[in-house]
């Protein structure tokens, strides 16, 4: 994904705020053993860029006075309720070095599964992304989960979460955290397996046969005789 920067050579509370009037965003750059380098850019293409997925979770090209820079966004300051962006930060990205990024996770597949199909069940999304450590041409812009083979009474855990080539998930805290558990909906009707239409015989008895007629009533009793 590619957008354009620009250098700025003020800095400051007075600055920056001028340069917002104008409609542009302050910004810098760091990392890769280089000075930081305030930037400015536009803010309204800027703010329809942040709305992107891929400007939060992908290797990005940073256009600076004519030369390609690749770089990663680090942070975005907003206004608390204006729709403003006060100031955004970028890192330089070293081919040669691991990235620790946050991948978003794509889910598909749960209305397939015996445990939403067959028991009533929804998948809860308990992650919603994960922390990858891996090479920036290894990076991937999300992460699909297949959620077809979840049942009841059991979760996907982050070591079920298939992950591209040469990407490794990082675990804080829980050895292997939930990444999706399976939640039984209050009150659902649970379909039970259609009933033979004859019942089987049991094992070495003979078929049922006809009722045997009941019994016919005895007679009733007499009238006792006048005296």
């Amino acid at each position: 994904m590619k957008f354009v920067a620009f250098e700025r050579a003020k800095q400051g509370t007075g600055a920056s705020r001028r340069l917002r009037n104008s409609g542009r965003t302050p910004g810098i750059v760091y990392g890769s053993n280089v000075d930081t380098t305030l930037i400015e850019l536009d803010h309204n293409a800027l703010w329809h860029t942040i709305k992107k997925e891929a400007f939060h979770a992908s290797v990005l090209d940073m256009e600076l006075n004519g030369v390609e820079h690749k770089v990663l966004l680090r942070d975005v300051q907003m206004h608390p309720f204006k729709q403003l962006i006060l100031h955004i930060d970028f890192q330089r990205v070293d081919a040669s070095t691991k990235l620790h990024m946050k991948v978003p996770l794509h889910f598909f597949g749960d209305e397939l599964s015996p445990a939403v199909k067959n028991d009533g069940c929804v998948a809860n999304h308990v992650l919603t992304e994960i922390e990858v450590l891996c090479l920036p041409t290894d990076l991937p812009e999300f992460i699909k989960v297949d959620l077809s083979g979840l049942k009841k009474g059991k979760s996907l855990h982050v070591t079920d979460v298939v992950l591209p080539k040469g990407v490794t998930a990082v675990k804080h805290g829980s050895n292997n955290p939930v990444v999706v558990s399976v939640v039984l909906i209050a009150g659902a009707v649970v379909e039970a397996p259609a009933a033979d239409a004859a019942a089987a015989p049991a094992k070495g008895g003979k078929p049922a046969g006809k009722a045997a007629p009941a019994a016919k009533a005895a007679p009733a009793a007499k009238p006792a005789a006048k005296k």
